[in-house]
């Protein structure tokens, strides 16, 4: 017998199922498992990124820059090749819809990687990754003009927040700014400008098609500077370089698996503890400690950007602006 009426209602039946006390648990169980597995999976990706940030920097000094970023992209196809094949394989991955959304998404991922890199080679390693918290900002202002999205006051007013902060990281003084810390604010930039169009094309491409062809151009356009940059690596260096493609490959998993797990609200504060590992490796290993410049500067950039996710979030649930 039908245990849905002929209007397609519930029967009373369902009815009491779905208000069964320990079925609303169990449900509630599992929501709350999944927010918990993916808090697991961000603290695993910020830990990997962690660590293969302080393989860039030490390998910065013997090594350039576009060199470094091959092997990140070249040896990421090992670990990506898993998350492809989770995400449709090679079908859904070479399946391209809008070539020229996938070309700026790649030249700006390409950018800001670069950036960042250079950055975390002649900077202190937590004051690299500080500016670079820039991100959630820069995407919040670019998202009126090229994604139409609008944005309320409240929401301005934490972008202004955040760039008070960023303003005090980056040090003004009689030269205007410290040169070397708009490195790492332009690569933030270019970041918020590869996250847009990630927004963009996710309307019409697959993640394995965005994923594959990002990592393709990435290992093509840093591979054109390789006849003119290459430097033999020695010893373990061998080692170091492929462990930087391996752990941002692995990183990237973690972290998708992460938010396909929980709400963007709820794992993205996570992503903040990589200034921890940053003022952690950079003391351990090189005997850096950020300035009062940083530790003034961060937190203003890191609550602006908690809450610019936070009323993205609450914006998804009512049609308000705000």
């Amino acid at each position: 017998m039908s245990q849905v009426s002929d209007r397609g209602e519930a029967t009373p039946a369902q009815r009491a199922a779905a208000a069964d006390p320990q079925t609303v648990q169990a449900e509630q169980q599992s929501r709350g498992d999944r927010t918990l597995n993916g808090i697991a999976m961000m603290l695993i990706a910020v830990s990997l990124f962690s660590l293969m940030d302080g393989f860039v920097k030490w390998l910065g000094d013997d090594y350039p820059t576009m060199q470094i970023v091959f092997f990140r992209s070249l040896f990421a196809f090992i670990p990506l090749a898993f998350i492809i094949h989770r995400m449709g394989g090679m079908s859904s991955a070479l399946r391209v819809r809008r070539p020229g959304g996938h070309l700026l998404r790649c030249l700006c991922g390409t950018a800001a990687m670069s950036l960042l890199f250079y950055a975390y080679s002649q900077m202190k390693l937590a004051d690299a990754v500080a500016i670079s918290f820039a991100a959630p900002l820069f995407i919040t202002l670019l998202s009126v003009p090229m994604l139409g999205e609008k944005v309320g006051m409240r929401r301005w007013l934490a972008c202004l927040v955040g760039f008070v902060g960023v303003v005090i990281m980056i040090q003004p003084g009689p030269g205007v700014f410290q040169v070397i810390a708009l490195v790492p604010l332009l690569g933030a930039l270019f970041n918020a400008l590869a996250m847009i169009y990630v927004r963009s094309l996710s309307r019409t491409e697959t993640n394995a098609s965005i994923i594959f062809w990002f990592t393709v151009s990435t290992t093509l356009l840093s591979g054109v500077f390789m006849p003119f940059q290459w430097v033999m690596p020695v010893g373990w260096d061998w080692g170091l370089l492929i462990m930087v493609g391996l752990l941002g490959g692995g990183a990237q998993i973690a972290m998708t698996a992460a938010f396909s797990r929980g709400a963007v609200a709820v794992i993205m504060p996570f992503k903040y503890t990589s200034m921890l590992w940053a003022v952690l490796t950079g003391w351990l290993i090189w005997g850096e400690t950020p300035g009062l410049h940083i530790w003034l500067g961060w937190p203003l950039v890191v609550l602006s950007g908690l809450y610019i996710v936070y009323r993205e979030a609450m914006l998804r649930r009512s049609p308000r602006t705000g």
